[in-house]
C-alpha cells in the first residue's frame, strides 16, 4: 500500500515538473555509472549490477517519449574497459548481446520507432557482439522518432584521433582539399553514424566528471551537465525530470546572457553612432561658421574693391585718350 501511494506521489512530481518545463533538450547523453557499486553494496555479482542497470536503460526510452527526446546515446562500454578481468567481461559482453538483440525485436522499440545506432570502434568487440549491433541497427534502420546510440568500445580521444587521422590521409591523397575542412565535416566523420549536438549529459553514481564522452558534440556544444548521487539501476524518473530541469534553468541562463550581451553591444553602438554623429554635427557647425565668416569678409572686401574699381573708372574717364 506504502509502495503504491509512494509511485503515486512521484508520478504527480513528475507530471508537474513536465507541465512546468519550457524547454527540453533534442540529444540526452548518459554515463551510466554505478552497476557494479551498486551489486558490491548488496552482495550480488557485478554481472547482476549490469543487468539492472539494463533494466533502467529500458526504462529511459518511455521517459525519452515523455518528454519529447529525439536522440539519446548511452555510454555502456568505453576503450579502458577491455582492462577489466576477462570473466567480467565475457559477462558483460553476453549482457549486451543479449540486450541488443532483445531491443532489436522488442515491442517497445517499434512501437516507440526507435533506431539503434552503435558507436565507438565496434570491431574491436567480440564478433558475436559486433553481429548483434549489425543486427539491432538493420531491425531498426527505418525509424526516425527517437535515435538510440549505444556507445560501445569507445573513447572520445581515440575517435578525434581517428577522424584527424582520416582526414590527413586523405589530404595527402588528393581527395580532399584542407580549405574543405570544416566542423561540420569533421563532426560528420566521427562515427558510423552521424549524431546532433548534445544538449544535456547525465552522470550517475556520484562522480562529478564527464569521462572523455562524446568531447566534439558535449563540450563543443557547451551541453548542460547533471550529477547525481544514485547508481544507474536506481536512477529514476524523477531524477530524470530533474537533469531536464537543470538543462532548462541553464538554458535559461545562456538565453539571458546573450540578451544582455546583445543589449551591451546595441547600447555601445548607439552610444558610439551618437558620439560620432554629435562629432560630425559640431564638426559641420564649425565649418559652417568659419564658411560664414569668410563669406562676410569676402563680401566686406569684394564691396570696397568695387567702390575703388568705379572711382578710378570715373576718374579715368575726365583724361582725354590720347
Amino acid at each position: 500500500m506504502f509502495e503504491r501511494v509512494r509511485e503515486w506521489l512521484r508520478d504527480v512530481y513528475v507530471g508537474e515538473l513536465r507541465q512546468s518545463l519550457e524547454l527540453t533538450p533534442d540529444h540526452v547523453a548518459v554515463i551510466q555509472d554505478g552497476n557494479r557499486r551498486y551489486a558490491r553494496e548488496r552482495g550480488l555479482d557485478p554481472s547482476d549490477g549490469h543487468a539492472h542497470g539494463a533494466e533502467t536503460t529500458e526504462d529511459m526510452l518511455h521517459w525519452c517519449s515523455d518528454f519529447d527526446i529525439t536522440e539519446v546515446t548511452l555510454y555502456t562500454f568505453s576503450t579502458e574497459n577491455f582492462s577489466r578481468p576477462d570473466e567480467e567481461l565475457i559477462d558483460l559482453f553476453d549482457l549486451i548481446e543479449d540486450r541488443l538483440y532483445s531491443f532489436a525485436d522488442a515491442d517497445l522499440v517499434h512501437q516507440n520507432e526507435v533506431s539503434i545506432h552503435g558507436l565507438g570502434e565496434i570491431q574491436r568487440l567480440p564478433d558475436r557482439v559486433a553481429d548483434a549491433v549489425a543486427y539491432a541497427e538493420a531491425q531498426t534502420q527505418q525509424y526516425e522518432t527517437l535515435k538510440l546510440n549505444i556507445a560501445l568500445a569507445y573513447g572520445g580521444r581515440n575517435e578525434l584521433l581517428r577522424t584527424a587521422q582520416r582526414l590527413t590521409h586523405e589530404v595527402a591523397d588528393g581527395e580532399l582539399e584542407p580549405d574543405a575542412i570544416t566542423a561540420e565535416t569533421i563532426g560528420d566523420r566521427l562515427y558510423r553514424q552521424p549524431v546532433q549536438d548534445v544538449d544535456l549529459v547525465i552522470r550517475t553514481g556520484g562522480d562529478e566528471r564527464t569521462s572523455n564522452f562524446l568531447p566534439w558534440h558535449a563540450s563543443g556544444n557547451e551541453a548542460a551537465v547533471y550529477f547525481c548521487t544514485p547508481y544507474w539501476p536506481e536512477f529514476s524518473k524523477v531524477e530524470f525530470a530533474r537533469a531536464i530541469r537543470t538543462y532548462e534553468a541553464r538554458e535559461h541562463s545562456w538565453q539571458e546572457t546573450q540578451f544582455r550581451r546583445a543589449l551591451s553591444l546595441v547600447r555601445a553602438v548607439t552610444q558610439s553612432e551618437y558620439r560620432r554623429q554629435t562629432q560630425l554635427v559640431q564638426r559641420l557647425q564649425d565649418q559652417l561658421s568659419r564658411e560664414t565668416a569668410t563669406r562676410f569678409m569676402n563680401s566686406v572686401s569684394g564691396g570696397t574693391d568695387t567702390a575703388t574699381d568705379d572711382t578710378e573708372v570715373q576718374q579715368g574717364s575726365s583724361v582725354p585718350n590720347d
